[in-house]
């Protein structure tokens, strides 16, 4: 539950991360998403993104703890 609700706000800063990277190559003022829809999309790829990351990131954690646990006699 924590993973997702993190997943979420990373996704919603990539979104405008994102944005300025494209605004600064582009030499873009603003950026037009065309929607709530479209902006939608790309807060969704962004989640699953960010989620997939964080669900790495603590299989990681775990089998690293269990490691230590097993070395640890």
């Amino acid at each position: 539950m924590v993973r997702a609700a993190v997943a979420g706000v990373i996704g919603f800063m990539l979104i405008f991360i994102e944005s300025m990277i494209v605004m600064k190559f582009k030499g873009y003022e603003t950026i037009e998403f065309g929607g709530i829809a479209p902006f939608i999309n790309v807060w969704a790829m962004n989640f699953f993104f960010a989620f997939a990351i964080l669900t790495q990131v603590t299989n990681w954690i775990t089998s690293k703890s269990k490691l230590e646990e097993d070395k640890s006699y």
